[in-house]
């Protein structure tokens, strides 16, 4: 039977009328179905890799607009028209004539723009000129997410290779952005369509797994739900309770994180309780309230609680979280949320639509985005910085007088000094996380208390990169070390070559002189081969430190690994960086490192512990 598309056009066009209407003056909806009736005759000759009208994609970014996101007219006008420009020949001006300066804005924002030659990809420039629009606006993002969620609602109809392209652009950009602005739903819905199309295999694995446990646990989980709300009733607090399994994607995050099979996974799904909060009580008051009763009746798992209430996550996610042991002996994950949290959850960042709160939320992107700029971040390195910075989870952590300071996932200790000050981390020596002596690398979680140590002879080091995630952290430490003067060679990382040795140098294609120890292979090879490049240098001791390993064997005796730190440290005054020890059959062999400035040094070095008592052998590894 053919379908009468006209019909299915205008019933779906009238789905978007009606959720408008409720809310948006006579004027305004006449402009909304104006907008529709200017798609319609621009897309008029164009279909979808359906075969359907091509108006049915714009009708259905519109209705997404107005129903899961609740945006006002403007947006919803954009919608309709978001792939106009783009498609037909109709141009920004026939829309800024046709519907305004602020419609002509929101179009613009989600139009592709097409160039001759892209700066690094049609991709990258893609997500700057989106992500530069929130320079002055939030909603042409939110235009672009509904676009986005429709596309991968219908990515079934496209080839392999456009599934990949547009699930990677979805999972790397898309979801973390909708994470971001704090719309939980469509963060959801996004990740598992691109997990979808990228893995299927798994995807539907994970999928029918969460089905049969779903399956397996219901009566025990609903009898667990049921004792929640009578619990509650008799107390008088009337709630919603509701079992909510984790969706395919969130499981296979956890299953690598973790490092767990399926059925060894905690917390697979979660028990969610809503709650009205009564009138002159206030949301935190109600929800402690609930817990009070819920613990009075069930055993809570120590540690387990999370207070996003009072903190907040970065997106505005607000709950309270607490582990509870059901009747039949499993720790249960139970959410504590008011109906305001579960409906600022799926609205995010338009869920307060006072100008005060937008302008904070558009503040927090153009800050970070400002200082990218300005540090001449582009291309690859502007996105991923982007991405680090804002679209991971939050942690909150603090400072020892309780100042807060929120990180993404996986920042350390460096993290949180720079954060803070730049001064601060580039003298940051060690820490102590919740009173515990730590390492300046260490990860931080959740809660952690941080106080920072400096030095004032501690300066940032290579390695400082690897150890920190922030873009504030790894634009101050390149900055410093990019200040260092250049040295003058670079050493062969086979050899390792120190000052005093005799070594040889070999001028590189781009005129940099790379110098070996002369008993080097590499050097050999080299000089067998392109004998021409061969230079004499001067190698020369300064104030650098080369790290050195020896391994020392000895006799056992009393007091010898004493002696040994006493002559490095004491008497050579070198400090150690390491010590590893084993002894067999009072024979022990040490293996020690720490930095020389010179050859000449370490043979002094070297000396000096071949005459301590018990030494038999001692050299270089």
């Amino acid at each position: 039977m053919e379908t009468d598309f006209d019909k299915v056009i205008a019933q779906r066009a009238q789905n978007v009328f009606d959720a408008m209407q409720k809310r948006v003056s006579p004027d305004d909806l006449k402009r909304i179905k104006e907008a529709f009736e200017f798609a319609k005759v621009a897309h008029a000759d164009q279909k979808r890799k359906t075969g359907e009208p091509y108006i049915l994609h714009p009708i259905a970014v519109a209705d997404i607009a107005a129903e899961e996101l609740e945006l006002d007219t403007n947006p919803i006008i954009a919608a309709f028209l978001h792939d106009v420009v783009e498609d037909t020949d109709t141009t920004i001006d026939d829309i800024r004539e046709k519907f305004g300066d602020d419609v002509a804005f929101l179009v613009s924002v989600v139009t592709k723009k097409k160039k001759k030659k892209y700066d690094e990809s049609k991709q990258i420039d893609n997500y700057r000129q989106m992500l530069d629009s929130v320079q002055y606006d939030i909603r042409a993002l939110l235009v672009k997410l509904a676009d986005r969620l429709h596309n991968m609602r219908t990515l079934s109809s496209m080839r392999a290779d456009k599934q990949m392209k547009i699930a990677g652009e979805t999972d790397y950009f898309y979801a973390p952005l909708a994470n971001r602005l704090g719309l939980y739903n469509v963060k959801t819905e996004l990740e598992n369509l691109s997990f979808r199309f990228r893995c299927p295999h798994e995807y539907n694995q994970i999928d029918s797994l969460i089905k049969q446990d779903e399956k397996a646990q219901k009566a025990r989980l609903s009898v667990f739900a049921e004792e929640i709300k009578s619990v509650l009733a008799d107390a008088g607090i009337m709630v919603d309770v509701q079992i909510d399994y984790r969706k395919p994607y969130s499981i296979w995050r956890k299953m690598h994180k973790y490092g767990d099979d399926f059925n060894h996974l905690k917390y697979r799904h979660f028990t969610e309780i809503i709650y009205d909060t009564p009138q002159g009580m206030s949301e935190k008051d109600m929800a402690l309230r609930i817990y009070s009763v819920l613990t009075d009746r069930f055993k809570e798992k120590p540690g387990g609680i999370s207070n996003y209430i009072d903190s907040p996550k970065e997106n505005g996610y607000q709950s309270f979280h607490v582990k509870l042991l059901a009747d039949f002996g499993r720790w249960q994950e139970v959410h504590i949320s008011s109906r305001r949290m579960i409906q600022d959850s799926r609205l995010g960042c338009m869920a307060d639509r006072s100008d005060d709160n937008i302008f904070l939320w558009i503040e927090k992107f153009k800050s970070v985005l400002r200082d990218i700029a300005r540090h001449g971040q582009n291309g690859t390195s502007f996105i991923d910085n982007v991405v680090s910075s804002f679209y991971n989870d939050d942690i909150m952590t603090f400072t020892p007088k309780g100042r807060e300071v929120i990180l993404p996932q996986k920042a350390t200790v460096l993290d949180f000094a720079y954060e803070l000050h730049p001064a601060l981390g580039s003298k940051a020596k060690y820490a102590r996380v919740n009173g515990f002596l730590s390492s300046i690398k260490a990860q931080l979680r959740r809660g952690d208390v941080v106080e920072i140590f400096t030095d004032a002879d501690t300066h940032p080091n290579p390695d400082w990169l690897d150890a920190v995630v922030t873009y504030k952290a790894k634009k101050a430490i390149r900055s410093y070390l990019s200040s260092l003067p250049a040295p003058k060679y670079n050493r062969c990382k086979s050899c390792n070559p120190i000052p005093g040795e005799e070594v040889i140098g070999f001028r590189e294609k781009d005129g940099s002189i790379t110098i070996h120890k002369r008993d080097c292979p590499i050097a050999i090879r080299q000089a067998s081969q392109y004998g021409d490049s061969i230079v004499s240098v001067d190698f020369e001791p300064d104030d650098t430190l080369y790290p050195v390993s020896i391994v020392v064997k000895a006799i056992d005796r009393y007091h010898l690994f004493v002696d040994l730190v006493d002559c490095i440290s004491n008497k050579l005054h070198l400090a150690i960086d390491s010590i590893n020890t084993e002894t067999h059959d009072s024979i022990v062999t040490l293996k020690l490192a720490f930095a020389v400035h010179s050859f000449g040094e370490l043979q002094t070095i070297i000396q000096h512990i071949r005459e301590i008592p018990g030494v038999d052998e001692v050299k270089r590894i």
